[in-house]
Order: structure tokens, then C-alpha cells, then sequence
């Protein structure tokens, strides 16, 4: 909305400022940690200024107010952080006239990763900020070719029409999500031979997921989610990955789901072919002190 002077307004519960007692100010700092999402509006905000300034885009002289509400589990790998700063974008852009043209969508993913990125030293990738840019499902090719080429890779929204039915299960007393990120990265830019082999297979089964999913082959899908698992399992070890996330992995596989990690660690994403386990897999959960939900697409 429009103001006087630019307001960010910290939120109620991730910001908080106030609290009933010592005792309430260590468990909510222990769970939640320090750092909210009013930093995020601020270098959403400040990296939004430096762009127009630097593509000659010239804004218009008024102010707002910025605020901002989310109902994504935090700290979980299920990228809020992010989410907080592609929703701030898109404010900033309507609210001063921006089109698609003043900052195309595959460098509007580039701009949502350099917020975090280069702005707060959070450790994260394309992936989650491709597809909120792009909304829906979609594909995405990260070859080296195509970085160095052009900055970007190539993003192709898929039909949705016709997906099975996936669900979503995540810890209910998280830790810091950034954390399972380990020294893969720093062995990937040093050019480890088993990473760089991992990533290249990484790429191949997402090509065959495409291919399952375009032909309604989900027992190939499962195969494939499985294969995922393992795959990063060998990469980044049991120690990094943790005990509650192998927990949530072992627990949905033993109802028959196929299961792999959506993010970078907390929750995981499930596949169940058979009807008759849902109910059995979902309780089983549940009582193992975990949020679990169907998962239900938006289609853009």
C-alpha cells in the first residue's frame, strides 16, 4: 500500500520483538532461530533498487509499506526464505509498473538466488526460485553449456493435468535446514569426480522423470524417486543427512511409498501407488511426532 515513507513491518511471530518471558524469548529463539523474514523484505528491497539503478529503469517517486504473512513450515527445506523474497519481487514490480520485459522471468530467478545468495550468505540454488517464478511443474536443464551461454537454463512449464498423487510429510521440531547443504558444493567447485558423477546421473534420472511423468508411467516415477534417495544418500551420508530425515524416509517406504527429499532437508515428498496404505501411512506419521498432508498442485 502506499505511504509516506517506506515501512517494512516486522511479523508478529517471525519477527518477534516482545516476548511473555525469559523462558518464552529462549524457546522461540531455539526453535526459530534469530533471523526472520524482515531481512529478506529489506534485501529484496535494496537488491530491487540496485537493478533498476543499474538498467537505467526509472521508479516512480512513492512509498509503501511492506508486509507479509506465510504458511510454509520454516526451517524445514521447503524454501520460505525464498518464497518471502519471490512474493516481495512481485510487489515491487506491480507497485512500480515493471513488465516481463524490465526483468525477464529466467533472471528473475537469478535476482530471487542473489538476494539470498549475495545479500544474506544463505546457501541455496535455482531450483525453488525457477519454479516460483514459473509456477506449476516444471522442467528444468541446468547443463553447463547453457549456464555459461546465457546465465540461465532452460525452464519448461509441463502439463499437470494428470498427476499422481503425491504426499508431504516434515519434522514438527525442525533445525536449521541449511545445515544438511554439508561440503558437497565446496566438493563440487573443486571438482570432486564422485559429486561431478553424481550430479551427471542427478541430471539423467530427472530426464527420465519427465519422461514418466509426460507417459503416466508411475511405476517408473517410483522407481525413479527411490533412485533420487539413494543417490544422495551416497553423497552427502548418513550423518549429514540426519536422523529424522532417514526416519521419515524408512517410515514412508515401509507403507509402500516411494520417497525422496523435496528440498534441503526436514521433509520429504512421497509417492503411494497403493490406496489402501494412505490411511495406514499417514497415522503411522503422525504418531511419530511428524506433519504429513497430501500434496495438491497448483496449477497456474
Amino acid at each position: 500500500m502506499k505511504a509516506k515513507k517506506v515501512v517494512l513491518v516486522p511479523h508478529p511471530l517471525n519477527d518477534p520483538t516482545v516476548f511473555g518471558s525469559l523462558q518464552d524469548l529462549h524457546g522461540i529463539s531455539r526453535k526459530e532461530g534469530y533471523l526472520g523474514g524482515l531481512r529478506l523484505l529489506q534485501a529484496t528491497c535494496k537488491k530491487f533498487y540496485q537493478y533498476c539503478s543499474e538498467q537505467g529503469i526509472a521508479l516512480a517517486k512513492r512509498n509503501f509499506t511492506l508486509k507479509y504473512d506465510t504458511n510454509i513450515p520454516r526451517q524445514v527445506g521447503l524454501a520460505g526464505s525464498s518464497a518471502i523474497v519471490s512474493a516481495t519481487l512481485k510487489c515491487l514490480m506491480k507497485f512500480y509498473d515493471l513488465i516481463d520485459d524490465d526483468l525477464p522471468k529466467p533472471l528473475r530467478a537469478n535476482f530471487i538466488l542473489n538476494v539470498e545468495s549475495e545479500e544474506l550468505i544463505i546457501t541455496a540454488g535455482l531450483q525453488d526460485r525457477v519454479v516460483q517464478v514459473y509456477e506449476g511443474l516444471v522442467y528444468m536443464d541446468f547443463s553447463k553449456e547453457l549456464m555459461e551461454k546465457q546465465g540461465y537454463g532452460s525452464y519448461i512449464n509441463m502439463d499437470m493435468n494428470c498427476l499422481p498423487n503425491f504426499w508431504l510429510a516434515y519434522m514438527g521440531d525442525p533445525s536449521d535446514s541449511g545445515k544438511i547443504h554439508s561440503n558437497v558444493r565446496q566438493r563440487w567447485l573443486n571438482g570432486d569426480s564422485d559429486v561431478g558423477k553424481a550430479m551427471k546421473t542427478f541430471s539423467e534420472l530427472t530426464d527420465l522423470a519427465r519422461i514418466a511423468l509426460e507417459s503416466g508411467n508411475w511405476t517408473d516415477l517410483f522407481e525413479l524417486m527411490n533412485k533420487n534417495f539413494e543417490l544422495r544418500r551416497s553423497i552427502y551420508t548418513d550423518s549429514c543427512l540426519g536422523e529424522g530425515n532417514l526416519r521419515m524416509v524408512q517410515l514412508g517406504r515401509k507403507f509402500g511409498s516411494a520417497v525422496k527429499l523435496p528440498g534441503s532437508g526436514g521433509a520429504v515428498i512421497g509417492l503411494c501407488l497403493d490406496p489402501d496404505n494412505r490411511v495406514e501411512l499417514k497415522k503411522a506419521f503422525q504418531e511419530a511426532g511428524f506433519v504429513i498432508c497430501d500434496v495438491v498442485p497448483y496449477v497456474p
